[in-house]
C-alpha cells in the first residue's frame, strides 16, 4: 500500500525547495548540485551481507568459514579539486554498517533546453525561456528532470522532513518513486479500469476531454493544450489522483525490461537494478508510464509502458512522489484455527 502525491511539484517548487538547505544545495565550480545519501536497507540486510558470518548461513551441516569475504557494490559520487563531479561504482570487501550508504550528485535545475532538443524543429525557444522562470508555468509539472534527479529530490525531501518530525520521525516511510505496479494500479482507480476514469475513450462531446493528449492526427490544440496542462484541472480518478493519464510520463522506480511483469516477484513487482557507471547504456532504461501530452490515446491507457535512460532529460517526462504505508489493511479477517478447551 501507498500514498501518492499530487503529480510532481511545480517548477519553481523544485528549484527553489533543493536551495533552501545549505546542507545538501551548495554552489562551486561544477555549478550548483544536490547530494543524496541513500541507505540500502534491502541489500543491509540481506543474509550473504551480515557482518557476523555466522548468521550468513543457516544449515548447520555446512561449516562456516569466518574469513570469507564479503563483497558488496556500493555508488559513490565526489567533487574534485577541479570542480569536476566524479561518479563511481565500487567493489569492496564489507567493513561495516557505511559500506550500504550511497552517495549521489546530481545537478539541481531541470534541464530547461529539453524542449528544443527533444523538438528542434518545433520553435520551442519560448518554453526553454520561459516554462521554468514565468509565473504563468508556476503550477504546471516539472519537466526536464532526469531519473536520477528525481531519485535525487525524493531523498532530499525524505531528509528534510525527518528533520522537521525531530522525535516524531522513528517510523516516517521515506519518499520514493512509486513501482511500476504500484503506478499501475493507483492509476486503474478503484475500478481497475483501463483508463483513470470510467469511460471507454478519453475524448467527450463538444470538444471536452478526459486528460492532455494527443487527438487525433496531431491536433494537439483540439483538447486545449498545445504542450503541458496546468496540474490537476482534469477530473481525478476513483483513488483522488490527477493526471495519471496524459500531461506528462512519469518515471517508476522499476527498471526496464521488455519481459516486464514476467521477470518479477508476485507479491509486488518490482525489477530494481543500479546501473553501475561503466555499465552498457541499455542496462540503464527505466520504465515509464502515464503517457503525455505528445501521446495519442493509445499510449495513455493504464498499462501502456515504455522506456527512458536514466539520465536522459524530457519535456514530456515529470515524476510524482509516493511513500509507503507501514501496514496492510485487511477488509476481513478469516479464522483458520481453533483452541482446545483444557478439560
Amino acid at each position: 500500500m501507498l500514498l501518492f502525491g499530487i503529480l510532481g511539484m511545480n517548477a519553481q517548487e523544485l528549484k527553489l525547495s533543493a536551495t533552501q538547505k545549505g546542507q545538501i544545495g551548495y554552489r562551486n565550480d561544477a555549478g550548483e548540485v544536490v547530494i543524496a545519501e541513500v541507505y540500502d536497507y534491502a541489500e543491509a540486510v540481506k543474509r550473504r551481507n551480515r557482518l557476523d558470518p555466522y548468521e550468513r548461513v543457516l544449515n548447520t551441516d555446512i561449516l562456516v568459514n569466518p574469513d570469507e569475504e564479503v563483497i558488496i557494490s556500493k555508488d559513490t559520487a565526489y567533487i574534485d579539486k577541479n570542480g569536476r563531479i566524479i561518479r563511481e561504482t565500487i567493489e569492496r570487501p564489507l567493513s561495516g554498517p557505511y559500506d550500504f550508504l550511497n552517495t549521489y550528485i546530481v545537478n539541481i535545475y531541470p534541464d530547461t533546453t529539453c524542449w528544443v532538443n527533444d523538438f528542434p524543429n518545433a520553435d520551442n525557444e519560448m518554453y526553454s525561456r520561459y516554462y521554468f522562470s514565468h509565473p504563468d508555468y508556476r503550477d504546471y509539472p516539472v519537466v526536464g528532470v532526469t531519473w536520477e534527479q528525481a531519485n535525487a529530490y525524493c531523498a532530499w525531501r525524505t531528509e528534510r522532513a525527518i528533520q522537521n518530525l525531530g522525535r516524531n520521525a522513528r517510523d516516517f516511510q521515506r519518499f520514493r518513486l512509486p513501482t511500476e505496479a504500484e503506478w499501475e494500479y493507483a492509476a486503474r482507480g478503484k475500478s481497475q479500469n483501463e483508463f483513470p476514469w470510467d469511460k471507454l475513450q478519453a475524448g467527450r462531446q463538444k470538444g471536452m476531454f478526459y486528460a492532455n493528449f494527443m487527438p487525433d492526427n496531431g491536433d494537439f490544440t483540439k483538447d486545449g493544450n498545445i504542450i503541458t496542462s496546468r496540474v490537476g484541472i482534469y477530473p481525478s480518478n476513483s483513488n483522488g489522483l490527477f493526471d495519471m493519464a496524459g500531461n506528462v510520463a512519469e518515471w517508476t522506480s522499476t527498471a526496464f525490461t521488455a519481459s516486464g511483469i514476467e521477470a518479477m516477484n508476485a507479491i509486488n513487482p518490482q525489477l530494481k537494478y543500479n546501473a553501475a557507471v561503466e555499465d552498457p547504456y541499455r542496462l540503464k532504461k527505466k520504465s515509464v508510464r502515464g503517457g503525455s501530452w505528445k501521446d495519442p490515446e493509445s499510449h495513455i491507457k493504464s498499462a501502456w509502458r515504455t522506456s527512458e535512460y536514466q539520465n536522459q532529460p524530457r519535456s514530456y517526462i515529470g515524476f510524482r512522489c509516493v511513500r509507503s504505508i507501514a501496514t496492510t489493511p485487511s477488509e476481513r479477517t478469516v479464522v483458520t484455527g481453533y483452541r482446545k478447551e483444557n478439560k
